[in-house]
C-alpha cells in the first residue's frame, strides 16, 4: 500500500486535485468519448463536431481497399498471432508490410513495431549506450527523449533547429566515442520541418549517425508524400528513417527503415522489437494498404498541401501567431493557460473540436490551441474553422 506521505502519494494527489479543479471548471476537455467518427466529423457528447484534432493527415481512415485489407487479414489470420516476432508470431503480412515501406522510403530493408513510441525508444537504447553521445534536438517527441535516456549515452540536448549549436555538440565529442544524432523531420508542436541539408551536412563532417523521426512528414511533405528527403531534393541521406504507422497511416505500430545490414542488427537486440507481440494481423494489413493508396491517388497529398496553405495563411491574416509551421500541424498560440483552455472550449462549444496544449508540454506563455488540417477538410469547414478561432480569440483577449 501506498503511505500517505510517501512522494508517489504527494505526486498524486498534485494531479488529481490539478485535475478535479479543471473539471470543477468545465475546462478538462482530454479524453472525451468520439462516439462516431466519419471522415473530418466526430461525435462527442452526442453532437456532431469538425474535427480538428485529428492525425488523418490525408483522411486514409475509413478508405474502402484500407478496410476491406483489415478485414480480409482478420479473416485468413484472426486477431492476433499469439507471439513475439522473432519467435512464433510473423507471419507472411508483417514481411510484406516491411518490404513496402522499405519500397516507399528507399531503403534496403524495414521493420515494424508494436508503437512509435516504443521504436525510438527501442532502436535508441540499441544503437548507443554507456560510453557513446546522443544528441537530441530541444523540441524532439517525448519518445525520443526517453529513448536517449534509456540509452544510458551522454545525452546532449542541442537548440532547436540551431546548426551551430548542433556542430558544437558534436565538435565536443570526443574521436572514439559513437556519436547519434536524433531529430523529428516535422516537429508535432510547432509545425516547422527540420533544416536536413544542415543537419546532414554536419554529421557527416563528424562522421555521426543519423536517425530521422518521420512520424509527421510522411504523407505530408514532399512532391509525393515520401517525406523530408523528396522534400529537399536528397536521396538517402539518413541512416535510420523512423515513423509511425497511427497518423497519415491509419493502423498502429512504428517502424524503421535502413540498410538491410542495420535491421539485421535492430531485429536482434533491440528490445521492444524482441520481447513485444507482434502486430495484429488486421493492422498490419491496414497499414500495407495504406502506403498503397498514397501511391495510387497521389491527389490526396496536394490536397492537403493546398488546405495548409489556405488554413495558415488565413489564420495569419486574422491576426494570429501560428509560429513557423508548414505543414498540417498548427500552433494557434494563445498565450496563457487560461486562454488556451477558454479558446478551445469555446470552439468546441461552436462544434469544431480542437484541444489546448499548455505548459509543461509547451514553453510557459506559448499554451496554443493544436489545430491540425488535413486532405478530408473542404475549403468551406477550413474557413468556418478559421471563423470560430476568430471569435472565441476575440473572447478572451487573444486578439
Amino acid at each position: 500500500m501506498i503511505s500517505s506521505d510517501s512522494p508517489i502519494a504527494w505526486r498524486m494527489a498534485q494531479w488529481n486535485e490539478l485535475v478535479s479543479n479543471t473539471k470543477a471548471q468545465g475546462l478538462y476537455l482530454y479524453l472525451q468519448e468520439a462516439q462516431a467518427i466519419k471522415g473530418m466529423h466526430v461525435t462527442i457528447n452526442g453532437r456532431d463536431m469538425l474535427q480538428f484534432a485529428s492525425y488523418s493527415y490525408l483522411d486514409l481512415l475509413g478508405h474502402p481497399k484500407i478496410d476491406a485489407a483489415a478485414r480480409a487479414a482478420i479473416d485468413q489470420f484472426s486477431s492476433g498471432t499469439h507471439g513475439v516476432r522473432i519467435l512464433a508470431g510473423t507471419i507472411p503480412l508483417h514481411n510484406e508490410l516491411e518490404k513496402t515501406i522499405a519500397d516507399f522510403k528507399g531503403t534496403e530493408d524495414a521493420m515494424v513495431f508494436s508503437s512509435g513510441f516504443a521504436t525510438n525508444m527501442a532502436t535508441i537504447a540499441a544503437l548507443v549506450g554507456r560510453n557513446d553521445v546522443v544528441i537530441s534536438d530541444k523540441l524532439n517527441h517525448a519518445s525520443i527523449v526517453d529513448g536517449c535516456l534509456m540509452s544510458r549515452a551522454k545525452f546532449v540536448r542541442a537548440a532547436h533547429n540551431d546548426m551551430d549549436s548542433l556542430e558544437k555538440a558534436l565538435a565536443a565529442v570526443p574521436d572514439k566515442k559513437a556519436k547519434l544524432v536524433v531529430a523529428d523531420a516535422v516537429f508535432s508542436m510547432d509545425g516547422d520541418i527540420l533544416d536536413l541539408p544542415g543537419v546532414v551536412d554536419l554529421c557527416n563532417k563528424y562522421e555521426a549517425t543519423l536517425m530521422i523521426d518521420e512520424a509527421h512528414s510522411v504523407g505530408v511533405i514532399g512532391e509525393t508524400g515520401r517525406g523530408i528527403e523528396e522534400y529537399y531534393g536528397m536521396k538517402n541521406v539518413i541512416d535510420l528513417k523512423m515513423g509511425t504507422l497511427s497518423k497519415t497511416i491509419p493502423s498502429v505500430g512504428g517502424y524503421i527503415a535502413a540498410s538491410a545490414e542495420m535491421i539485421t542488427f535492430l531485429k536482434h537486440t533491440a528490445r521492444a522489437f524482441i520481447f513485444s507481440a507482434a502486430l495484429p494481423p488486421a493492422s498490419a494489413a491496414a497499414a500495407k494498404a495504406s502506403f498503397e493508396v498514397i501511391m495510387e491517388e497521389p491527389e490526396r497529398v496536394k490536397l492537403l498541401q493546398r488546405n495548409v496553405e489556405h488554413f495558415i495563411n488565413g489564420l495569419q491574416a486574422r491576426g494570429f501567431d501560428t509560429l513557423n509551421t508548414q505543414t498540417p500541424i498548427v500552433p494557434i498560440i494563445a498565450g496563457s493557460d487560461e486562454r488556451a483552455w477558454l479558446m478551445a472550449k469555446l470552439s468546441q462549444e461552436q462544434d469544431i473540436f480542437v484541444l489546448p496544449v499548455v505548459s509543461p508540454a509547451v514553453p510557459k506563455n506559448l499554451a496554443r490551441l493544436r489545430a491540425n488540417v488535413t486532405a478530408g477538410h473542404t475549403i468551406e469547414e477550413i474557413d468556418r474553422a478559421m471563423n470560430v478561432f476568430e471569435s472565441a480569440a476575440k473572447q478572451v483577449g487573444v486578439l
